[in-house]
């Protein structure tokens, strides 16, 4: 009697693909003005919607509205930008800054320079995370719940991917920092989520979509 076999087509496992936007690009600007310190008493009395208290902290806060950002400008002439979401708006930003020094009678000279020193994304793996089994699995990382619910891994550079710094928690969500430009962001962000898969680390979205149903959380 013959014996027929069966095959049973198991189902293709779609890649991961995770979702990313900016929140924060931090860059830093150098600018060479004359003389060599800024008085920042002066750009403090011409703007009325900076703070600047030397006692507490010895920067000079400006905020801008377009594009919305925050600078820490110093009296050495240089500035910490903060709070822009895409970094090509840097260079406006630091136009910006530049031209209200002049408009209070502060000479800066035309060679400053500026340099993107961090961007912080936000993401989702959209699947839950085993944080228990991936502090085991993930080199560089780690994971103290009673400290803080998410796990702090270290990927390490190499020649596919950049250098870079996550938080990831259970529910799939992610942020990447220590990174300094958008291409980057997108090569550290797609290696975790195939990390993760390749670690079995991932669940499915639809035991993630029942254990929000169950407990009423927006994840």
């Amino acid at each position: 009697m013959d014996k027929s076999i069966k095959e049973v087509s198991k189902p293709i496992k779609q890649a991961v693909k995770a979702d990313w936007k900016i929140e924060n690009v931090v860059a830093t600007a150098e600018m060479h003005v004359e003389p060599e310190k800024i008085d920042l008493n002066i750009i403090a009395r011409k703007y009325t919607d900076c703070k600047y208290n030397p006692e507490r902290f010895p920067g000079l806060i400006m905020r801008f509205a377009e594009p919305k950002f925050t600078a820490l400008i110093f009296s050495t002439g240089k500035a910490v930008i903060t709070g822009l979401c895409n970094e090509d708006d840097v260079k406006d930003a630091v136009s910006a800054v530049i031209g209200n020094l002049k408009n209070a009678k502060i000479i800066v000279l035309d060679d400053s320079t500026f340099k993107v020193q961090n961007i912080v994304a936000s993401g989702n793996v959209h699947a839950p995370i085993n944080l228990n089994d991936a502090i085991i699995a993930l080199d560089n990382s780690v994971y103290e719940p009673e400290v803080f619910p998410g796990l702090i891994y270290r990927a390490a550079e190499s020649a596919e991917t950049p250098k870079a710094v996550f938080l990831i928690f259970s529910t799939g969500r992610i942020v990447c920092t220590g990174t300094k430009n958008r291409e980057d962001v997108e090569k550290a962000v797609d290696a975790l989520a195939a990390l993760l898969d390749t670690l079995d680390l991932l669940g499915n979205e639809k035991s993630l979509n029942e254990e929000s149903d169950d407990s009423d959380l927006d994840i």
